[in-house]
């Protein structure tokens, strides 16, 4: 069928109409194009189809950079230049707070753009042993399925690991636990790169050894893990301390490859200084950093000389946020608290909050916020729709309105739309 594309839709798909006016999400089109395509799937209220042809090319069409585009899952839109693919994450945005929040932000935010390239310092690589496919397959799944992309580069990915993806195949081929190893997670640091080997049959001392013997000659950190995240170890070097660096702050972030930190760190330079500028801490004044992690936001608005209190869920991540503040000399208090079922209202007041949710958002935390503080709140969003629904509940009910919001492009060629906004009495 041939349509004219309208729009792109969540995920990076073109959205267009068929004759008989149903919506048809098109894989590879881009706004302003007319295609052929083919329907892949089939729903009542809407098709999923796959450009077979691009009768009107768009001038925002560009050639995609990876040769395995289209096939693996881990991007959704090089065929787009940065400019189109930023605009369609702010329209989503915009979109989002209307349809689910009936707010709109009195001022939209510049977007935050980055490298579009190597700009993915962490990752999940896929591994499993399919005989049939050639031997070990490390990489993203493809596209709708749950099949490993063969792969044997990723442009995503810092280009030292990208090129390790032929010798991990091959180092996974030589060990006896091929078959029981399921995934591979990267975390590159500033001043190292680790990988983290999940198995799920004990190593045996050849496998450590050719282990030991990957992480000298390629002169990456290896980490092995046998059961959760909790059981991740260093194995070569026997010492692995990771970390990135804020250096507007004078801050240095401190964690382990299982850590939760943001994927892009250029990205999370300019993110975090925006977020500060934002909240605009005074000396003295108490700020609390919810969901505050290893302290990425903590430790640069103590630098400014509030009195932090960064709350987080997970203990051993605030015993990692205490060492941080610890090693960098800064003054913050780092405090455990199940966030999704209890308030802050014990530690409190609070003139001014951070609050950088999972994709979960933070329904139950923004509905106990007391009537008569924070004066002022700036939300980093990994999802405009849980965002919109707290806003929905800041701005109707708690005595808010939406000052600004903006998208920050964290995650360039996919559909992932990170977002920023503040919040004032």
């Amino acid at each position: 069928m041939i349509v004219d594309i309208e729009s792109l839709d969540a995920e990076g798909r073109g959205v267009a109409r068929n004759a008989e006016g149903k919506v048809v999400f098109v894989e590879g089109a881009l706004p302003g194009e007319r295609v052929s395509c083919q329907r892949v799937t089939g729903k009542r209220k809407f098709d999923i189809a796959r450009v077979t042809s691009v009768l009107e090319a768009s001038g925002s069409r560009r050639q995609p950079q990876c040769p395995h585009f289209g096939l693996c899952g881990g991007c959704a839109t090089q065929h787009a230049d940065s400019r189109t693919q930023m605009a369609a994450k702010q329209r989503w945005l915009e979109d989002n707070l209307e349809r689910i929040g009936k707010v709109r932000a009195e001022t939209l935010l510049p977007i935050i753009y980055g490298a579009e390239w190597g700009y993915r310092r962490r990752a999940r690589l896929s591994v499993r042993y399919v005989p049939s496919r050639g031997g070990v397959l490390v990489g993203f799944r493809e596209r709708r399925s749950s099949f490993i992309a063969q792969m044997s580069e990723c442009h995503v990915l810092p280009p030292r690991v990208s090129a390790l993806i032929a010798p991990l195949k091959a180092l996974i081929d030589r060990l006896s636990v091929r078959a029981r190893v399921p995934q591979i997670e990267l975390a590159a640091g500033d001043n190292a790169t680790a990988l983290v080997f999940r198995h799920l049959e004990p190593l045996t001392e050849a496998d450590v050894a050719f282990l030991r013997g990957f992480a000298r000659e390629h002169s990456i950190h290896v980490w092995v893990q046998a059961g959760g995240p909790e059981t991740a170890r260093p194995l070569e070097p026997a010492t692995s301390e990771l970390y990135y660096e804020l250096p507007e702050f004078g801050v240095r972030i401190g964690f382990r490859p299982t850590d939760f930190t943001q994927v892009n760190y250029e990205v999370n330079r300019v993110l975090v200084a925006r977020a500060v500028r934002l909240l605009d801490p005074q000396p003295g004044e108490r700020v609390a950093d919810l969901f505050c992690g290893l302290g990425n936001f903590s430790l640069p608005l103590a630098r400014r000389g509030a009195a932090v209190v960064g709350f987080e869920g997970n203990r051993e991540l605030v015993e990692r946020a205490r060492d941080n503040a610890s090693a960098n000399r800064v003054v913050a208090q780092f405090e455990v608290a199940d966030l999704f079922k209890t308030g802050i209202g014990a530690f409190g007041p609070f003139a001014k909050i951070l609050l950088d949710p999972p994709r979960e958002g933070a329904i139950e935390l923004v509905k106990a916020l007391p009537a008569d503080w924070p004066r002022r709140m700036v939300y980093v969003s990994c999802d405009p729709a849980t965002l919109a629904r707290d806003a929905a509940v800041l701005v109707q009910t708690r005595g808010f309105r939406l000052a600004a919001a903006g998208v920050v492009n964290m995650f360039p060629h996919t559909a992932h739309v990170e977002s920023i906004a503040l919040f004032e009495r």
